[in-house]
């Protein structure tokens, strides 16, 4: 029996087929997950549409996480075509061009650190909030995803890494919410992946050839990586494991200094 058989999640996050969050829904289907994805804005509708008949799922929902009445409308229409859901994954992040490369301070504005902590940060609580009704007994599981940022200083990851920790401590305190509820909420933290969204981070080239050069395994992981590791969290073989922070980047954050 595949891991999620009978199982149904909604994907936050999908932008194009190079995203961490496509490499966890395909991972998901894989091991006979039901789909539903979203997508933030007319511009991104038409290519989640595309991907998610790729998936077999013909549920494509609008959702801007930044507004609350758009996460209600979007899960009152969820809770319509499917009552109950097993499985939330967000894999949702922003913060301004501007404010992601050079010196911190310089770079920091109060509406850049506002901002990425609203939409990377807070809509994983809202999300938790809004799918707590349709898990009830379902045994469910939340996700999300952080980086290495959020615990050491990454030259211009800046006022990201800021809001990543913001995510981890969000992900702790709904996975102790909602665990007497029998729901689990769990983070990954991805190695550099060449995605959309890190293609506003200055010098991600030059992050990509240190993680391959410095990692356990001397490479760097891939969005099939990351998506086998989300299928078992979600997944009752982990029925165990909640509130944490599970390193998906080949041995790269353990490392002290390169040994050759």
């Amino acid at each position: 029996m595949a891991l999620l058989e009978g199982k149904r999640a909604l994907i936050l996050g999908v932008a194009s087929d190079r995203s961490i969050a496509w490499g966890i829904a395909r991972a998901m289907r894989r091991e006979g997950a039901e789909l539903a994805f979203t997508f933030q804005n007319e511009r991104l509708g038409k290519r989640v549409t595309r991907l998610a008949a790729e998936a077999d799922s013909n549920i494509v929902l609008e959702c801007d996480v930044a507004n609350d009445s758009a996460i209600d409308h979007a899960f009152g229409e969820l809770s319509n075509l499917w009552g109950e859901l097993d499985i939330v994954v967000h894999a949702v992040a922003f913060a301004p061009r501007e404010a992601l490369h050079g010196d911190y301070l310089d770079s920091l504005t109060r509406d850049a650190h506002a901002i990425a902590h609203d939409v990377s940060a807070y809509s994983f609580a809202a999300l938790a909030k809004a799918a707590r009704p349709m898990m009830q007994g379902r045994s469910g599981a939340l996700l999300t995803l952080t980086y290495l940022g959020a615990a050491r200083a990454i030259a211009n990851y800046n006022v990201m890494g800021a809001a990543k920790a913001s995510l981890e401590a969000n992900m702790r305190y709904v996975a102790a919410a909602l665990g007497p509820e029998g729901i689990r909420a769990n983070a990954i933290s991805a190695g550099p992946i060449r995605t959309l969204a890190a293609a506003g981070i200055s010098d991600f080239r030059k992050i990509l050839h240190l993680v391959e050069t410095m990692s356990a395994l001397r490479r760097n992981v891939t969005i099939d990586d990351v998506g086998n590791t989300a299928a078992f969290l979600c997944s009752d073989f982990a029925a165990g494991i909640t509130g944490e922070v599970v390193h998906v980047d080949a041995g790269y954050n353990m490392m002290g200094m390169a040994m050759t």
